[in-house]
């Protein structure tokens, strides 16, 4: 079961997404794809371990590849976030490349090897700022990715303050 939960920046989607997993203690993966860059990146790194450690998730760091994973059949994955994958996948040996198919292909291998996968994503492009030919290059390839995988998802839910707005499927894993 794939579930896509998306909303602005600090909105809840991640407290959401861990939520639903909650009830699930074996076989649980927090796939981690946020490259720790810098001490900025290390702080919230260590913030957000320490917030997820009486959650019974087993932490993976995976930057790229996420089809590479060898998981239990019944796992649960929360994959947070799919704007750190994107911009790992198509900034990877400094070049800007076009990852969305790659990265849609990777995540529907690993949706197919598990029980269920709640990928946590990023609204982009609504802003109405302009940006940098890689910026917008990233936030168009991030949306087409965002797109395809609502389209995928048996869910999908958007946090508003903190209130998930089901778009599609229910709230239950």
């Amino acid at each position: 079961m794939l579930t896509l939960i998306t909303g602005g920046s600090k909105c809840g989607k991640s407290q959401y997404a861990e939520e639903l997993l909650k009830g699930i203690v074996q076989h649980k993966f927090y796939l981690a794809t946020m490259k720790p860059f810098g001490k900025e990146a290390e702080a919230a790194i260590s913030r957000h371990r320490i917030m997820r450690q009486d959650k019974h998730f087993t932490t993976i760091e995976q930057y790229t590849d996420v089809n590479h994973l060898n998981l239990p059949n019944d796992s649960s994955v929360l994959l947070e976030c799919m704007g750190n994958l994107t911009a790992n996948e198509m900034f990877r040996n400094n070049l800007c490349l076009d990852c969305t198919d790659k990265v849609i292909s990777d995540i529907l291998a690993l949706n197919r090897s598990i029980r269920h996968l709640i990928i946590v994503t990023n609204q982009v492009g609504s802003d109405g700022i302009r940006y940098d030919t890689g910026t917008t290059a990233y936030l168009s390839t991030l949306g087409k990715i965002n797109q395809k995988l609502a389209s995928f998802a048996d869910r999908f839910i958007e946090c508003v303050w903190g209130i998930p707005v089901i778009h599609k499927g229910g709230t239950t894993c």
